[in-house]
């Protein structure tokens, strides 16, 4: 049975048990799982008996019917550990899920927590993955869902989209532009419309980082019930890194993994206001003009900015900017050295990675996991464009 004890507000502190609430009933705030970790009965041997991405249901409000999201490949990359010069590097592979990347995760639980809601439509902005991802378990789940993507998302993305039978509107410009939209068309709707949607963005509801808690649970298991010393995960909304913490934490209390990792965040620096607040001391600010080739990682004021910040904090770790060229000649590197396609969100991480290496971040003997947010497939005239500028 589920250790779920309601929602929290980490804004006012109010709770609700309502496992399918999206927003503080109070003060609007954002909503955060809370769990009986004292009275938790849940070992290691217990979890290895079991299978599938959602097994960790104890640690859960509920468990998702899904699309066999999760159980991601934890892989070895021997030449980028020695290039780092530490003792191990691994990538977490996240484009192993149905709809090549991490989002589907988080959209899983969505979609189950509209069906229980009586919800019919699942309704976001997105940089293009999230919107895929949404249409895909709306299509599962018997629901309608609604995208609202700026001009500038792959072809791709918008191409499935539609092909799950989602409804799309393509907004021009940048991703606030299309989030714009979608809080106007939104405002704009009778009352009862409204209450239709169900809101399917990070951190408009609590499902989207509770959904990518099972990544370190995976990745804990993959390493033998162990944390690893270190992660790099790319940032954009700060859903994943928060859930990334919040599962290493739990955890860790549960008896279950004896340590935490720190966690490190890496943006592009064209756009990096987590990475700002670290450096300053200070909670993230909205990025004044944000210019990357990662649309995925291109949020200029992240909804879950802040729950990033104090994980990054909390566990120790730092964050990194880096530029665009270096993180496309990553995510070549990456192709090249270990054979593997990884996204140019993970480039940024990678890139991350060694510049942290380069500052002493990393002991010769640690074990480093990189986290590959989406298949490299997605961006592959981004990299191609990267090789033909290099004349390769």
């Amino acid at each position: 049975m589920s250790a779920f004890e309601g929602f929290h507000c980490t804004d006012c502190g109010a709770t609700t048990d309502d496992d399918g609430a999206t927003r503080c009933p109070d003060c609007g705030g954002s909503l955060d799982a809370r769990y009986d970790l004292d009275g938790l009965k849940l070992s290691s041997e217990t979890l290895a008996e079991r299978s599938g991405g959602w097994k960790h249901r104890e640690l859960l409000p509920f468990v998702p019917s899904g699309m066999g999201e999760g159980e991601t490949p934890l892989i070895e990359a021997p030449r980028l550990a020695d290039e780092l010069g530490v003792g191990r590097v691994l990538i977490k592979n996240e484009a192993h899920n149905p709809t090549s990347s991490i989002t589907d995760r988080g959209l899983s639980l969505v979609a189950e927590a509209a069906v229980r809601a009586d919800a019919d439509t699942l309704a976001l902005p997105t940089t293009g993955d999230g919107g895929q991802s949404a249409s895909a378990y709306a299509a599962r789940a018997g629901l309608l869902s609604r995208s609202f993507v700026p001009s500038r998302t792959p072809f791709m993305s918008k191409a499935m989209i539609n092909v799950h039978g989602g409804d799309m509107r393509v907004v021009e410009g940048r991703f606030d532009d299309a989030r714009a939209v979608y809080e106007e068309e939104r405002e704009s709707m009778p009352a009862a419309e409204r209450e239709t949607w169900f809101p399917a963005a990070p951190f408009d509801s609590p499902f989207r980082h509770e959904g990518t808690k099972p990544i370190y649970y995976e990745i804990a298991e993959q390493l033998g019930w162990a944390a690893p010393d270190a992660i790099v995960a790319p940032v954009g909304h700060g859903a994943t890194i928060a859930g990334l913490w919040k599962g290493a934490r739990e955890f860790e209390s549960a008896g279950i993994v004896d340590d935490t990792p720190e966690l490190h965040a890496a943006q592009p620096d064209g756009c990096a206001p987590v990475i700002e607040a670290l450096e300053t001391g200070g909670d993230p600010q909205p990025w004044e003009v944000p210019d990357t080739v990662v649309g995925s990682l291109e949020i200029p004021d992240p909804s879950g900015g802040l729950a990033a910040t104090q994980a990054i904090r909390a566990s120790g770790g730092a964050g990194v900017a880096v530029d665009d060229q270096d993180l496309l000649d990553s995510a070549v590197t990456v192709a090249q050295h270990e054979g593997l396609e990884i996204s140019v969100a993970c480039g940024t991480a990678t890139a991350g990675a060694w510049e942290l290496a380069e500052n002493g971040a990393f002991d010769d003997d640690e074990t480093v996991v990189l986290l590959n947010t989406a298949a490299g497939s997605k961006d592959a005239d981004i990299v191609r464009s990267r090789l033909m500028s290099r004349g390769i």
